[in-house]
């Protein structure tokens, strides 16, 4: 069986290196119906201050996505970005993936061990546990 995704994708992402890895991990499943929706949240602290201002926040977006576009520079699928502001990355995204009418949240795992993940609040896996559309998790590109 080959996965192709015929339709939208949401793909979220977190950093330059992310973006691109993200990208280049789903290269091989898009299809000729394929379009892609990077997206960035930018996590508000919820009444705290922020750590750096909306405006450096959103320039960071701006690189990450252009990174993200490389890979799929030669696919015939057309790539959109957002940048997303919410207080729960999980819930922003998949609010997102259901007002965007998205067939699938599609993402690569990024590395780190359990002390980190318990840290970070580990997005991925709510991703899958909080699931409101299909979430596909690809095959990781750098092992």
């Amino acid at each position: 069986m080959v996965l192709t995704f015929d339709g939208r994708v949401l793909v979220p992402v977190a950093d330059p290196d992310d973006g691109e890895r993200t990208a280049a991990a789903l290269a091989p499943y898009l299809g000729p119906e394929s379009s892609v929706l990077f997206v960035n949240v930018i996590e508000k602290a919820g009444g705290a201050p922020d750590k750096a201002s909306v405006e450096q926040r959103e320039a960071y977006a701006e690189e990450i996505f252009e990174r993200a576009r490389g890979p799929l520079a030669d696919r015939a699928a057309p790539v959109e970005t957002a940048i997303l502001f919410g207080t729960d990355v999980v819930e922003t995204i998949f609010d997102a993936a259901e007002e965007r009418d998205v067939e699938a949240v599609v993402f690569e795992p990024r590395g780190g061990n359990r002390f980190v993940e318990l840290l970070t609040g580990d997005v991925a896996r709510r991703l899958v546990k909080k699931a409101a559309v299909p979430v596909v998790a690809l095959p990781r590109t750098d092992d």
